[in-house]
């Protein structure tokens, strides 16, 4: 009997794919299968594994035809560039033995084998005061009740998935946002955060890949916050956007009044006296200095990227539907 179906969406089968299925595929276990969802299929295999061809079309879409397709009881939504740590499956049977848990997530750490550049994009998410939640990214905390998880390590019945007719296509990313406000408003389930499921995730290489994953980011959430506030206008989320109109509305009026120099000056002490908190809490997840030192710069730049799209998502965007719907 199949319990648990992984599901992971990919453009086409890609280096990522071909690390991550057979890390799954050796799992000693016989109640699992892998479903993998390629624009087109090839001629590839592994164990426990079907490539089904979808044509054209994003993530969510993608991982909607698990309620089709999947066997298992469990669907086991992962990223074409994650993997779980060899204990995943036995952590999600301690879960759903509770029959009130709809689903669990559990964070995707940045894995041994990344680039330097890719564990200086891991880094700026180690500390609350850079990234905003670390649970996500390194397995902190204890269980707890959650209203919002990235599909990227998010576990959920099939029913429950079914009953809310999976992910919305029309928003990537954000469709796991919408995803979990669903869960927690149209069944009578809870959402499950849990430290000991480990997947793998691998990290954006390079300075500018990094800020085009947070700018989308920071978009779909500025919207998120209009448009559902009752998970996405949440403080925290506003906070970058405050920053950036600091930065520039305060660098201006800064120009005609020493007062509001003075002020700014101490404006920016602040900021960077937090950088002492954020670098004991990167420290506790990676020794490696130079790493640190770069993702200081990386941080600065986070901030001020996701502050802008976070604004026009939530003041200039009337509309936002995904190029992959």
């Amino acid at each position: 009997m199949i319990k648990y179906s992984f599901v992971i969406p990919v453009k086409e089968i890609n280096e990522y794919i071909r690390e991550s299925v057979p890390i799954i595929s050796e799992i000693k276990r016989d109640d699992f299968e892998i479903l993998i969802y390629p624009d087109k299929s090839n001629q590839e295999e592994w164990p426990k594994a079907r490539q089904i061809a979808t044509g054209p079309g994003g993530p969510a879409m993608k991982r909607n035809m698990a309620i089709r397709d999947a066997q298992g009881e469990i669907l086991v939504f992962l990223d074409d560039d994650a993997f779980p740590q060899n204990n995943f499956l036995e952590i999600l049977d301690k879960n759903f033995l509770n029959n009130n848990i709809t689903a669990v997530g559990g964070p995707a750490i940045t894995p041994e084998n990344d680039g330097f550049w890719q564990k200086v994009s891991g880094a700026v998410f180690l500390s609350k005061l850079a990234g905003g939640y670390p649970e996500r990214y390194v397995p902190t905390g204890k269980k707890k009740s959650i209203d919002d998880w990235p599909s990227v390590n998010l576990s959920i019945r099939k029913d429950n998935f079914a009953q809310i007719n999976g992910f919305n296509s029309s928003y990537w990313p954000g469709e796991d946002t919408k995803l979990c406000l669903d869960l927690v408003n149209k069944t009578e389930g809870k959402i499950l955060y849990d430290p000991e499921l480990i997947a793998y995730h691998h990290r954006r290489q390079g300075l500018l890949k990094h800020l085009k994953q947070v700018g989308n980011y920071g978009l779909h959430r500025g919207f998120f916050a209009k448009k559902f506030p009752k998970t996405s206008r949440k403080l925290m989320y506003f906070i970058p956007s405050f920053f950036l109109l600091f930065v520039v509305i305060g660098g201006i009026v800064s120009l005609f009044s020493n007062i509001l120099l003075g002020l700014y000056i101490i404006g920016w002490t602040i900021y960077f006296l937090s950088y002492i908190k954020i670098i004991s809490d990167i420290k506790k997840y990676e020794k490696n200095p130079l790493i640190i030192l770069n993702s200081l710069y990386y941080i600065l730049f986070t901030h001020l990227c996701y502050g802008l799209k976070f604004i026009q998502g939530f003041v200039f965007t009337k509309e936002l539907k995904s190029k992959y719907r």
